[in-house]
């Protein structure tokens, strides 16, 4: 098996100098744990937001020894977590049994918040004092469904003071705007295009402005992928992200991937320019402000392009100068909120 996508290091936001304070992406596909490092860097651990449960018998003990699968024993069964459990599920043909859903924890997966307990220890770590700083991500209200974020906040702020931490909530978008438009003086539109949902922040000199998530991400991808090609949701998440480009689908799999992804940018787009027309809570911006795009969703190959072309589709109400995707998209909320938990923002 092979180790999660695992820490990444890089020297980005090394002005920011925390000592203490760590962030935290609480995601629907992956978490990912941000401290800096002794070098004035950043290190991010990332895990895969599952797990697996197998039988306790002899012979499934035997199987995960022999194929150095780490796991533990809840509830008299065997379970397996993070990217080992998504491996294992593949293999046998299984789907991995998901924590959280649409964005928040999972109302039918009654081990959800336990095993999420267990993965955000090993990618956390113990505080380096009591009651570190660590700030966590949640999402905006949903313009298209009614998602209960009080409720998945107040577990999560739980959790994570129970393992020792002070935790603070920052909106998912807001991150992206803090990890990657410091240089704007965190002033601009960011986009976060995660598993279970997208969400939108328009900021302003790190104020947020208008905050709001829609009911779609990859996970929406991938049911309707299977759905169209009758095939297993993992069948489906495996097609997306093995490396596939969305401007030149090479099969009729890819090419039900890329009409989702294009079906999923027009409609956060649609979205936004429907925000900034109803003009409320709005700043005036005094240049045009770039757009900062970020999330494991993003990661998918020619996804800038195809948001850049259906941007240009729609006559978007105000300037805008540089549309981008974080470099480490994966990371991004994670480090935005470690450098919310330097800047002392809530």
């Amino acid at each position: 098996m092979t180790q999660n996508k695992n820490q990444q290091s890089t020297d980005h936001g090394a002005e920011t100098a925390v000592a203490l304070g760590k962030g935290l992406d609480v995601g629907t596909a992956n978490l990912a744990a941000a401290v800096q490092n002794a070098d004035g860097g950043i290190t991010v651990t990332v895990e895969r937001n599952a797990f697996l449960d197998i039988p306790s018998d002899v012979y499934s003990k035997n199987m995960l020894t022999k194929l150095k699968v780490p796991y533990v024993v809840h509830n008299g069964k065997l379970v397996v977590i993070g990217e080992a459990a998504f491996e294992l599920a593949n293999v046998f043909g299984r789907e991995t049994r998901r924590p959280m859903c649409d964005g928040l924890i999972s109302p039918n997966e009654q081990d959800a918040l336990p095993m999420m307990k267990m993965i955000i220890q090993k990618i956390l770590g113990e505080p380096r004092v009591q009651g570190e700083n660590c700030y966590f991500c949640v999402p905006a209200p949903s313009l298209d469904v009614d998602n209960n974020v009080v409720y998945h906040q107040g577990l999560f702020e739980s959790l994570i003071n129970k393992l020792g931490y002070k935790a603070h909530a920052v909106n998912e978008a807001h991150a992206v705007v803090f990890a990657e438009l410091a240089e704007n003086d965190f002033t601009g539109i960011g986009l976060s295009f995660g598993g279970g949902m997208a969400n939108a922040c328009i900021t302003y000199k790190s104020i947020p402005c208008v905050s709001f998530s829609v009911a779609r991400g990859g996970d929406w991808i991938d049911k309707n992928v299977a759905n169209v090609l009758g095939v297993p949701r993992s069948k489906a998440t495996h097609i997306k992200e093995r490396g596939i480009d969305i401007r030149d689908p090479k099969s009729r799999e890819e090419e039900a991937v890329a009409i989702y992804y294009r079906s999923l940018i027009s409609y956060v787009l649609q979205n936004i320019k429907a925000r900034f027309e109803a003009g409320q809570n709005m700043p005036s911006f005094q240049n045009p402000i770039d757009i900062a795009c970020a999330g494991g969703t993003s990661m998918v190959g020619g996804f800038i392009e195809v948001f850049r072309d259906e941007f240009a589709k729609i006559d978007f109400p105000i300037p805008v100068g540089r549309i981008f995707r974080s470099e480490e998209a994966l990371t991004a909320v994670a480090k935005g909120c470690l450098v919310a938990a330097a800047i002392g923002e809530s």
